[in-house]
């Protein structure tokens, strides 16, 4: 097995550098990586120590620090070292100013602005595991997203995907001897999405469901008929409250989180501009 020395260096919290190195070691197996992480790095005095670790354990240097002195010398040292170097967001920041006509603005830890969606995201985790299969339908005007849909749908693990986007996200399970209740046909915030499967594909996710529970595998709930007279009351409802669907069938929890995502935007921006119409 490969093994592999990664020094990340930022000048702030190192959040969004320790993110960009999973994202490409995701890319690679059999290879042990050790990490060294320094944060904060701000001072020369700092930079000295690191540098002295960094030669003890040579590797891959990557950071993101916008003091030139700082980051000149790291560079330096690291070429005399023979060691690769990469600055991390160098490209992205370069085609932005191309871009934008404007030089980036060199501050330390400017990216402790993204630290108010850090807290977003961790509020949105907590409000959807509050709200998930129905619990907390009393709250959900404060939701963005309510998605409804028949028993393995991927409501939940699609709402925790949603809830990692930073998108407050509550679920209910639609079952005809069980009409959900009455605020769901009245929500004026949330975006209701209805999620979709064929009734033969449900059948199978079902049967494979119970089998792993060692429960009963012949009950109405995997019953090809019934689960098509389930699957058609949601489609009902769906339609005629207007909510867009998505089919699931074929959808990674990605996909189909994508396509959520697409409808609450072009919802949000459907009503900037009628907003906008009507102030005019």
């Amino acid at each position: 097995m490969n093994r592999l020395h990664l020094h990340m260096l930022s000048d702030s919290t190192g959040e969004t550098l320790e993110n960009i190195a999973k994202a490409a070691l995701a890319q690679f197996d059999g290879v042990e990586i050790i990490k060294h992480f320094w944060p904060m790095v701000r001072s020369e005095v700092h930079l000295n120590r690191i540098l002295a670790e960094v030669a003890e354990n040579p590797g891959l240097v990557i950071f993101t620090l916008v003091n030139r002195d700082i980051r000149t010398r790291l560079e330096r040292e690291c070429r005399h070292l023979g060691l690769p170097v990469v600055p991390a967001l160098d490209a992205v920041t370069d085609a932005l100013s191309n871009m934008l006509g404007q030089e980036a603005k060199a501050r330390p830890g400017r990216q402790h602005i993204l630290d108010a969606a850090y807290f977003a995201r961790v509020e949105a985790i907590q409000f959807t595991i509050a709200h998930d299969d129905g619990v907390g339908w009393e709250n959900w005007e404060e939701a963005d997203i309510v998605l409804a849909g028949v028993s393995r749908t991927s409501k939940t693990p699609t709402s925790i995907y949603l809830a990692n986007r930073g998108y407050k996200t509550a679920n209910i399970p639609i079952v005809p001897e069980s009409p959900p209740p009455d605020a769901l046909f009245h929500l004026k915030n949330p975006l209701v999405v209805g999620l979709i499967t064929g009734a033969s594909r449900l059948v199978q996710v079902r049967r494979n469901r119970l089998l792993s529970l060692n429960q009963a595998p012949e009950t109405d709930y995997v019953d090809e008929e019934k689960v098509k007279e389930e699957t058609l009351y949601a489609r009902r409802m769906f339609a005629d409250n207007g909510w867009p669907v998505i089919d699931v069938t074929r959808r990674s929890i990605e996909e189909s989180a994508a396509a959520i995502i697409n409808f609450h935007n072009e919802r949000h921006l459907e009503t900037r501009v009628d907003s906008a119409d009507k102030s005019s």
